[in-house]
């Protein structure tokens, strides 16, 4: 199956756009975002020095890409690879070392590393940066926390873009999304958010002519197949607030700030919540999506990011506005992580095949 690159590069910018978008608001209230900037709220960019920044939820889904393209690699060239999530484990831990000015190791991995508009220190969860300090990470089933914040939700997204039907199986995949975010948050309502969210992603490629709701709901009995029996209190309340998102995108009697409010947009789950609801309320159009995902009490930056990257993917890049892409600081660098996610490893074991690009980013991390 050969999927499109517009929705690759719509994906990772859109995730972006959306990021930097609700960055600057992530921690007003409501009532402080119209005050600060009028009776619609925050409309667009308000950009520092003329550049919009973006924060950890897009540096580390990138991160995320790039670990997995250095497993994808060596699965290719050595016929052998350690579990992917591992990859993420050691793309998370190079993501944390861009966010010290001190103690980065002389051998690193990621290209992404050496890419500073990918870099800026913009963490949006500190205590995350404490658990990957430590010597063993989390998984679904030893949690290393109970935290349910979105932290490193956005490394699904990363998961999601991995997919493809020769290289895993669909409950792989998104067995895969909830364990790279259980790396750093324990609570089941994350890392199952997690799985949610990769199950979108993955499946917006592979079904791009289902509608959002039918996605959502599809999602929702993902969830009630694959991870109630371990987990029904925790599913239940997720594939709740999904079901309560899709419905109020129909209730007139609600305006959008309204059920953003009753969503809270907090925690993991509930940010997938608004981010769905924002996309469908939007009408699945980009810019009036973006002002409906960012513009609330919760976690504006976060929202606005998976919002993005579903938009983003579903419509591909050239329906995100110019004005959105032009002061983006690390477009360039996301449409380069993009297309390697869209053309794969080019190299493959016993076959005269090279590629200096490849070989230079994912065998030697962009030495």
């Amino acid at each position: 199956m050969r999927f499109h690159q517009a929705a690759y590069r719509g994906c990772l910018l859109g995730m972006a756009v959306g990021d930097a978008m609700g960055y600057p608001v992530d921690s007003l209230r409501l009532a402080d975002i119209r005050e600060n900037y009028g009776p619609n709220g925050l409309l667009g960019y308000d950009l520092a020095n003329g550049y919009a920044d973006v924060t950890s939820y897009t540096q580390l889904a990138a991160f995320t890409c790039n670990g997995l393209l250095i497993a994808l690699t060596r699965g290719q060239l050595m016929g052998r690879m350690a579990p992917l999530v591992k990859y993420v484990g050691l793309s998370s831990r190079e993501w944390m070392a861009s966010q010290r000015p001190w103690g980065r190791p002389e051998r690193t991995f990621c290209w992404l590393l050496r890419r500073p508009d990918i870099c800026r220190r913009y963490c949006m969860d500190t205590r995350m940066m404490d658990t990957l300090s430590r010597e063993t990470l989390g998984t679904p089933e030893t949690p290393v926390n109970s935290f349910i914040t979105p932290g490193s939700l956005t490394t699904a997204i990363g998961v999601g873009l991995f997919y493809s039907p020769e290289r895993m199986k669909q409950p792989e995949l998104d067995r895969l999304g909830a364990e790279t975010v259980a790396l750093t948050h324990g609570g089941a309502l994350a890392f199952l958010s997690g799985a949610a969210l990769a199950h979108l992603i993955s499946r917006s490629l592979c079904a791009p002519q289902l509608s959002l709701k039918q996605l959502v709901l599809e999602t929702v009995q993902m969830l009630n197949t694959q991870f109630a029996p371990q987990y029904p209190a925790q599913c239940s309340e997720l594939t709740t607030l999904l079901r309560l998102a899709v419905s109020m995108e129909n209730d007139v009697s609600l305006t959008t700030w309204d059920v953003m409010e009753k969503l809270h947009c907090e925690s993991a789950a509930q940010v997938l919540a608004g981010a769905v609801y924002a996309c469908m309320a939007g009408g699945e159009e980009f810019d009036a999506a973006m002002i409906i995902a960012v513009n609330h009490s919760g976690r504006s930056a976060a929202v606005g990011a998976i919002a993005g990257a579903l938009l983003g993917l579903r419509l591909g890049e050239a329906a995100l506005p110019d004005f959105y892409l032009e002061c983006l600081e690390p477009a360039e660098t996301l449409r380069e992580l993009a297309d390697d996610l869209w053309t794969g490893c080019p190299m493959e074991l016993g076959k005269r095949l090279f590629d200096a690009d490849w070989d230079h980013k994912y065998v030697h991390g962009g030495k």
